[in-house]
């Protein structure tokens, strides 16, 4: 069994893995790199496999018998991931979208997931040289490139106005559905990757719904900062995000808040019975 004090020196070993990662990152997003495109449509450039090959090389040094599964290497089926306890759940480059528009809303994600929970998280954004990273037991932080990391909690609902997190790209009308419902102002704010996460986490936004598709190397890293800062990750029945439990490595629709009084499954139930 892992104590705090194991995870905490897991996370520094892990985050310098995550800031190897971004460095391979910045390298191809300084070219005119390539665009390829899955089978789902989604793209794919150098720079994911790069971070993807240092990551998991830098992740089997830890201990070996913790498998790895990462975006870039999501065929392993269920039969083979049922019987796992422990292991590396990653995103070498969430946002991928973001980082062709050049925009820098993309992160690297590295968790550590135990009995179907994130109990070890690592968020990097190379371009901003900002990382987010949180154990359990371990309070979660936030560390500016060349500076002590200082600690990030999430903020009480204010009385009059609400921030609202939405994705850049894959905003719809679920969203707006929700949105409209709110029974107060409300503050929009549209960025990329798990970054919205971390904005609830250090208390920049109150809720960040999402209502589309999404996989579980997408939250996994962020859900472990949000909920070490104070907050929460759930479905819309209000149950936190488990990883691992099933044959499909889509998430639920979700919601990302730090306030747990504000009744947000109020909300939900009112915009999805207008979808």
């Amino acid at each position: 069994m892992l104590n705090d004090s194991d995870l905490e020196e897991l996370l520094d070993i892990v985050n310098e893995i995550a800031q190897a990662a971004g460095k391979r990152i910045m390298e191809v997003y300084a070219t005119d790199f390539e665009v390829e495109h899955k089978n789902d449509k989604s793209p794919l450039t150098l720079a994911d496999m790069a971070a993807h090959e240092t990551i998991t090389t830098g992740l089997e040094k830890i201990v070996p018998k913790w498998p790895v599964l990462s975006e870039e290497s999501a065929k392993i089926p269920y039969q083979e991931r049922a019987s796992w306890q422990r292991y590396w759940l990653v995103d070498p480059l969430d946002g991928t979208k973001e980082f062709v528009k050049r925009n820098g809303e993309f992160t690297v994600n590295i968790a550590l997931i135990d009995d179907h929970k994130p109990i070890l998280g690592v968020v990097y954004v190379p371009v901003m040289g900002v990382t987010y990273l949180a154990s359990v037991g371990g309070g979660a932080f936030k560390s500016l490139l060349g500076q002590s990391p200082e600690p990030i909690t999430v903020r009480s609902c204010p009385k009059n106005n609400l921030t609202v997190a939405g994705s850049r790209s894959h905003a719809g009308q679920s969203l707006q559905k929700f949105l409209d419902g709110l029974d107060t102002e409300v503050e929009l704010v549209s960025i990329g990757s798990s970054l919205k996460f971390c904005f609830v986490a250090e208390g920049k936004a109150d809720i960040y719904p999402r209502f589309g598709l999404t996989s579980e190397w997408d939250t996994a890293a962020a859900q472990c900062v949000v909920e070490q800062a104070g907050g929460y990750v759930t479905d819309t029945q209000m149950q936190p995000l488990r990883y691992n439990t099933k044959d499909s490595l889509l998430n639920p629709h979700f919601l990302v808040f730090g306030d747990a009084n504000k009744g947000w499954s109020h909300y939900v139930a009112q915009a999805e019975s207008k979808l």
